[in-house]
């Protein structure tokens, strides 16, 4: 047992405590494989059509509880209204997505190339799944794994981070609401992460773990998983750059980066971390881009801004360090938005200008509303400057000549590239990255066969 029975959960944006939680130990991480692993026979056994039924209906719940879903997040996260909005419905969305994605059980059947035998292949739900979520994304990146378990047959505990556990507890309920049996979904909310994953990792009865968080605890995980050579699926860092060609439509691409940099006051893993820029339109997006920023409004989502505040107090501190460090490397502040006055913890989202193509800034994962601009003029030195990086998992490609966009694309070594868009997630399409930005894809086929075993049958077939 953990020594405090509860932990407080608060509004980054005003320091209120919004809730105490339960502070639970690895006692209550055991008692919650119990329960999972006690209702898995039944739910794994129910037809397709039902965990279908039941997916769609929570898809169903949670619109009807939108207006309360987006008001939770906004409190419990910080981000604005309109972010948290989209997040729930983009959040629902991979309720339907594998409820549809449910009743399609690919199998194959054909005769083995030597005769003599037909071959049956079918896929089978892994088991117990661990799932372990971050903040930034509190009912998405639950959704996001709770659905195709729970359409593979799978029964799942769940992690959510310490501080954004009340809206998996909203989650949770509406599943159960939706017709989730009792333990086949278990949420376990604590400050001592490591020991309650650590406990499920090391039981013989989970089978999966999925994790959504940064590379160097993902790194640790997989290390732990090898013990018992465990399905595992990361997704983890990112190191996301913005390139707009000479052709590209500004207005376009200004409106991309806008997106791609501030959504969610830049906390997010797909991010915009890098902008590399061609000299002859440089001047011109820069100033585009200052003058978008410097209109942002940032405060509390109740009275509407636009970028709400950064997720802790030593958040704030990391960012402020990395600007102070990329100015002391050369690089300038050219436009910044204005604070308010107000006791969260909020970081002014700013434009970095002259930064050199090998300023430490562009190495790292920013996570926060900085958007550092490099110029460019040789395409082979740029991809080589955008593929000069341990993450590979988004990307964004402006330029107005769609065939040498595509091209750039495919010359970037990003799991998912944004073409003349700021937006690469979608619950129909595969989300995920190369290099150490993880391991598996998430959404799409792709993320049901996550959590099943693929099993053949060889029946002998007398000529």
């Amino acid at each position: 047992m953990t020594n405090s029975p509860t932990f407080s959960v608060e509004d980054p944006a005003t320091l209120e405590v919004l809730a105490h939680v339960p502070n639970q130990g690895v006692v209550e991480a055991r008692a919650a494989v119990d329960r999972a692993a006690a209702a898995l026979p039944g739910w794994s056994r129910t037809s397709p059509r039902h965990r279908s039924n039941v997916l769609r209906r929570a898809f169903e719940l949670m619109l009807r509880d939108k207006d309360e879903l987006t008001e939770l997040i906004a409190r419990e996260n910080g981000k604005s209204l309109v972010d948290a909005a989209g997040e729930v419905n983009y959040a629902a969305e991979f309720f339907r997505w594998f409820s549809e994605e449910a009743v399609r059980p690919a199998g194959e059947y054909g005769e083995a190339p030597a005769g003599g035998a037909r071959t049956l292949v079918s896929h089978r739900p892994v088991g117990v799944a661990a799932l372990v979520t971050p903040w930034n994304f509190p009912a998405a990146m639950a959704t996001r794994k709770i659905a195709p378990a729970l359409a593979a047959g799978c029964t799942v505990v769940l992690k959510p981070a310490q501080e954004t556990p009340l809206t998996a507890l909203a989650i949770a309920r509406i599943l159960a609401e939706a017709g989730v049996p009792e333990g086949a979904i278990e949420v376990v909310t604590t400050i001592t992460s490591a020991d309650i994953v650590s406990a499920w990792l090391s039981d013989d009865r989970v089978r999966k773990v999925s994790f959504t968080g940064s590379t160097g605890v993902g790194r640790a995980l997989l290390h732990q998983a090898a013990e018992r050579v465990l399905n595992a699926s990361m997704e983890l860092g990112g190191n996301a750059p913005v390139v707009i060609a000479e052709d590209a439509d500004l207005d376009a691409a200004v409106a991309g980066t806008m997106v791609a940099k501030f959504r969610n006051g830049g906390q997010a893993c797909t991010a915009a971390n890098r902008i590399y820029v061609h000299s002859d339109v440089a001047f011109d997006f820069i100033a585009r881009l200052g003058a978008k920023v410097e209109k942002l409004s940032v405060g509390l989502a109740v009275d509407g801004a636009e970028v709400g505040p950064l997720i802790t107090a030593a958040a704030v501190d990391r960012v402020r360090r990395t600007v102070e460090q990329a100015v002391a490397e050369g690089a300038r502040i050219s436009h910044q938005a204005a604070l308010p006055e107000a006791a969260g913890y909020f970081f002014p989202p700013t434009v970095l200008a002259d930064v050199a193509p090998g300023a430490t800034i562009l190495r790292e994962e920013i996570f926060g509303p900085v958007a550092p601009i490099v110029v460019w003029e040789d395409e082979e030195e740029l991809l080589r400057l955008v593929n000069d990086t341990e993450y590979g998992l988004a990307a964004y490609v402006f330029a107005g000549d769609l065939g040498r966009a595509l091209r750039l694309g495919e010359r970037i070594e990003a799991g998912m590239v944004g073409i003349n868009r700021g937006l690469v997630s979608d619950p129909s399409a595969p989300f995920g990255g190369f290099k150490q930005s993880g391991l598996g894809r998430e959404g799409a086929r792709e993320g049901l066969r996550e959590f099943q075993e693929t099993q053949y049958l060889s029946v002998d077939w007398p000529a």
